[in-house]
């Protein structure tokens, strides 16, 4: 937290002059350290959620299992699955023939 960049940024706004020790610069450190420990909290609600998920997908199939939890860092597998290149080489194709068909029917209509 710059206070000399935020005191600048308050006179620019308000036209206020405040002080670098003046008592508003503790609420500013006061939230940032309350917003710090709600982010900290919301980010372990969120990686617990993301664990769970990615276990139930890898209980219904929809993911190969993991090598190691997701908490200790990437796992060690390939980037896709043969499934998953299925997948993509489907939806190439898919946006392939969409586009083909776009500029068929804009070259019909332009005649």
């Amino acid at each position: 937290m710059d206070q000399h960049k935020l005191r600048s940024h308050v006179f620019e706004r308000t036209g206020i002059r405040i002080d670098t020790d003046d008592p508003i610069f503790a609420l500013v450190a006061l939230n940032e350290a309350v917003l710090a420990e709600t982010v900290e909290r919301q980010l372990a609600v969120l990686n617990t959620a993301t664990e769970a998920l990615a276990a139930q997908a890898c209980a219904t199939g929809g993911l190969p299992p993991l090598a190691m939890p997701l908490a200790l860092g990437v796992a060690d597998r390939r980037w896709f699955t043969p499934r998953e290149w299925r997948l993509l080489g489907a939806a190439a194709i898919v946006s392939l023939a969409s586009s083909l068909l776009v500029l068929a029917g804009a070259a019909l209509l332009w005649r």
